[in-house]
């Protein structure tokens, strides 16, 4: 059996989990690991079941809880490269000084280098001159060992404080090139988004396909290819281009979200059920719904204005993913 399940979808976290065969991984952790725990439990999935984690992206709302989570667990993370590096830099900024603090840094560097070479010179020679080699060195102890001291490796993994960006194993991926985790496999294909190399997937286990496309500006021909023969669809409907425009968020913003990087509107995920879907899914999901510039209630009409207006799109069930709890399981 194929199992899904949203976890929450939307800017303030998203996250879903796909059981196929004996393999279970987490598309993304953008909630607490704490709250990825409990909605799991409350969806009926065991956390400590996970294979492990896979990222569409570096953006906070798909990778807040993801250190954690993959420590508490002890499973993988699958990325891009250039998504993993993208992550490490958020998690580890460069830090900038001005020139009075770079200047108050050199100064306390060559104190403390003052101070080591006076306590070199003030402390005295503890050496027996009869122990001193030809070269100068000197000899060991009676029964001293000849090799140097062995350093106990420490099996605890650092702190958050010690490495933040400490994962127990990290694997890479690269767009347009299939990969499996266990018994579901994965094709990465590239999406237009302002992110480092942000990808959307086509999952497949058991003769099940589902398609997973969030946080893209707009349709390509490539994202129009990969979503077809699916018997699932998650589809981003972000929000309403009029309640965008009129709505309280900077005009750069709101620029950001309209552009062929940003998000697909309600307007945009109608136009491609209506024109560029084959209609072959039995569930069509929308997701990452903007709480302050979307309704559930203008997502829903828009999609199903498409679906009912091709023949062959009504046997298609339309869901809507929350922000704030877990869609209920969809079974395969």
């Amino acid at each position: 059996m194929v199992r899904f399940t949203v976890l929450a979808s939307g800017s303030k976290g998203n996250s879903a989990v796909i059981s196929g065969g004996r393999t279970r991984i987490l598309v993304d952790a953008g909630l607490s690991c704490r709250e990825i725990f409990r909605r799991m439990k409350l969806a009926g999935e065991e956390p400590n079941t996970l294979d492990a984690i896979v990222i569409t992206h570096e953006h906070q709302d798909h990778i807040n809880g993801l250190a954690v989570t993959a420590r508490k667990l002890g499973i993988p993370v699958y990325f891009t490269e250039a998504t993993h590096r993208a992550w490490v830099r958020w998690l580890t900024p460069r830090r900038q000084m001005s020139y009075a603090q770079w200047l108050e840094l050199c100064r306390k560097q060559a104190a403390e280098r003052r101070a080591e070479l006076e306590a070199d010179l003030q402390s005295p020679a503890d050496t027996d001159p009869e122990e001193v080699e030809a070269d100068g060195s000197s000899a060991p102890a009676a029964g001293a060992s000849l090799d140097p001291p062995a350093e106990k490796p420490s099996d605890r993994p650092p702190s958050f404080k010690e490495d933040p960006t400490w994962l127990p194993a990290v694997e890479y991926f690269q767009a347009g090139r299939p990969f499996a985790i266990g018994d579901i496999s994965l094709s990465p294909f590239t999406i237009p988004h302002d992110a480092a190399d942000p990808v959307g997937f086509v999952l497949s286990a058991e003769g099940v396909r589902l398609g997973f496309a969030t946080d893209l500006g707009y349709i390509t021909p490539n994202v129009r290819q990969q979503l077809r023969n699916l018997d699932l669809l998650l589809l981003e409907s972000n929000h309403d281009l009029e309640m965008l425009r009129d709505g309280p968020y900077p005009w750069a913003v709101k620029q950001r979200v309209l552009s062929r990087v940003g998000h697909l509107s309600n307007k945009a995920a109608s136009e491609f059920l209506l024109t560029g879907y084959d209609g072959q899914a039995r569930y069509v999901i929308l997701a990452h719904l903007s709480e302050n510039n979307n309704l559930p209630e203008l997502a829903r009409v828009a999609a199903e204005r498409a679906l009912l207006g091709r023949a062959n799109l009504l046997a298609n069930r339309l869901l809507l993913a929350e922000q704030h709890q877990p869609l209920a399981p969809l079974n395969f």
